[in-house]
């Protein structure tokens, strides 16, 4: 095999192994990797019914979250100050 074309295949490869690299990198800067609950859900939620269950137990968590965040906000938001 001629140098010439060995160093093209070692430079393609290298280049390719750094695009691979990069792509993994920014998958897991991004959260792309961070789907902790989709298999277990997969396994145990596998009937229709189980997984309206598991939908609106999602939907009722979030509502949670978000009515807290909100009383954080007002809480903050309401801080009164006494006047000097």
């Amino acid at each position: 095999m001629s140098s010439g074309i060995l160093a093209m295949m070692l430079g393609v490869s290298t280049l390719l192994g750094a695009l691979g690299l990069f792509a993994l990198l920014w998958g897991h800067k991004t959260g792309q990797f961070e789907d902790k609950h989709k298999f277990l859900d997969g396994a145990l939620y596998d009937g229709e019914e189980e997984l309206k269950d598991a939908v609106m137990m999602e939907k009722k968590r979030k509502e949670v979250e978000s009515r807290k965040a909100k009383a954080l906000e007002e809480k903050r938001r309401d801080k009164r100050v006494m006047p000097d």
